[in-house]
């Protein structure tokens, strides 16, 4: 088998390839560097949580359609997504729970709705597709739609930056200068969920979060400033997307989980061989003298 044959026949002799490609590569450039965000704010967790949170919403939609409609799914699990978001920030600020129990309570019963919401009126199979996606039946519409979302996302982050840097490291400073942190971390979080949104319709909502977390994790074993990180996640989505398409095709596996393990293998190999993983144990450092 020729070089061709591995690595680009698949995408140039087969649509369905060439449109989870593309859709995989819009989902990197915007999901990579929301993760990031989401570990310098100690929220990796809660992104998790949101991912499963959008579930009800999505299983309303395909009720209201009557069919896996990524339209009415993606806009149902939007208001889930935010619902619950809203909902814990008011439970934590309300109560003695703290904004990660909030969001675990509110998850949890998000979850189990949706399975039980997709169980009673469809088949198994559609209940595979919502929690595991089906990132090789993403058509025109549904690529549009996860582009449209990964532009905006960039270009929110962009207009945001300064902010959300200062919001995420130093929150008190930002609200001595009136630099109201509570409207950043908001629009933030509107990010992660529209994000999460167009991640499930390719990858399900039990995945979703996997190409933002594992490439976020990576780049900050690699990367030393935040733009580096960023990019360094960017990055690390894509190749992890390609590489994972590539071997799921030729090796007849599906294609989300392939994708999300090729990542974790990233990860790993991250761990052992990063500046700021294992080996730097065994590298000599200089240091600085008086």
């Amino acid at each position: 088998m020729s070089a061709f044959d591995l690595l680009i026949a698949p995408f140039a002799d087969y649509g369905f390839m060439r449109r989870a490609l593309m859709a995989a590569v819009c989902l990197g450039f915007s999901a990579g560097p929301i993760g990031v965000f989401l570990l310098l704010r100690r929220m990796s967790l809660m992104g998790d949580a949101m991912s499963h949170a959008v579930l009800p919403g999505a299983a309303i939609g395909y009720l209201v359609a009557g069919s896996l409609s990524l339209t009415a799914m993606g806009i149902g699990g939007l208001v889930a997504g935010l619902s619950v978001a809203v909902l814990s920030g008011l439970v934590s600020r309300s109560t003695v729970l703290q904004e990660d129990a909030s969001f675990a309570s509110f998850y949890l019963a998000s979850l189990a709705l949706g399975v039980l919401i997709v169980s009673l009126r469809g088949s198994n199979i559609d209940l595979l597709h919502v929690l595991f996606g089906t990132i090789l039946a993403i058509d025109a519409p549904a690529l549009t739609q996860i582009g449209a979302i990964s532009t905006l996302t960039l270009v929110a982050l962009a207009l945001i930056y300064r902010p959300l840097v200062l919001e995420c490291l130093d929150p008190g400073f930002l609200r001595a200068v009136g630099g109201r942190g509570s409207l950043y971390h908001f629009a933030f979080l509107l990010l992660v969920v529209i994000n999460l949104v167009a991640s499930f319709q390719a990858l399900g909502t039990l995945m979703a979060v996997g190409l933002m977390m594992l490439p976020a994790a990576v780049a900050q074993l690699w990367a030393r400033t935040l733009p580096g990180m960023l990019a360094v996640s960017a990055v690390t989505a894509i190749v992890s997307s390609y590489v994972g398409l590539i071997a799921s095709f030729h090796l007849e596996l599906a294609s989300g989980p392939t994708i999300i393990l090729t990542a974790a293998i990233l990860y790993g190999l991250s761990i052992l061989i990063a500046p700021m993983g294992i080996a730097r144990r065994f590298l000599r450092l200089p240091h600085l003298k008086a």
